[in-house]
């Protein structure tokens, strides 16, 4: 995989090579990160990190702090190396836990919340709570099955949405 634009650019890092984690495309956060214009100064949740494209990429695009929610222990692992080997890791905050266990516990609020959840896990309650920690004028990024409705998320309305064959992408805002 590599960094789509920004001051890394080009760099190239690693996917977990794991079933459970299926990697965004280049195509895809390439798209979704020209919709969202310049993220600069924003902090991020990476939620279902995976393999922590979306961190890395909102990183070398500006923005200050992403704090990424991963399971998997060997895909928290390998985004551990990416930020190293990228020179990112003061900036990205990577925690091993359930998405559901970090929600309960947890008080932070983001400007940019991504989620991106296993295809076979869409937990709609979960959606529903991560609103919790978005900042006012903050968005939420969901990517979704293309062949599924997207979910309507309380709280939030979906201003916009893009389709990729088998994945779609919605936006959501207070």
């Amino acid at each position: 995989m590599r960094v789509v634009s920004g001051k890394l650019g080009g760099r190239s890092f690693q996917a977990p090579n794991l079933k459970t984690v299926h990697p965004m495309s280049e195509k895809i956060r390439g798209s979704i990160f020209s919709s969202l214009g310049d993220v600069s100064n924003l902090k991020v949740l990476d939620a279902y990190s995976g393999s922590g494209s979306l961190s890395i990429e909102a990183i070398s695009r500006g923005a200050i702090k992403s704090t990424a929610i991963e399971l998997n222990p060997k895909a928290a692992k390998q985004i551990l190396i990416n930020l190293e080997e990228l020179g990112i890791n003061s900036q990205v905050k990577v925690i091993k836990a359930k998405i559901e266990s970090w929600i309960k516990t947890s008080s932070s609020t983001f400007d940019l919340v991504f989620a991106d959840p296993p295809y076979d896990n869409k937990n709609l309650e979960v959606l529903n709570s991560l609103s919790r920690h978005l900042n006012k004028n903050g968005l939420l990024v969901l990517s979704w099955p293309g062949k599924i409705e997207l979910p309507n998320i309380e709280n939030l309305k979906l201003i916009n949405h893009k389709i990729f064959g088998d994945a779609q992408v919605g936006f959501y805002r207070f």
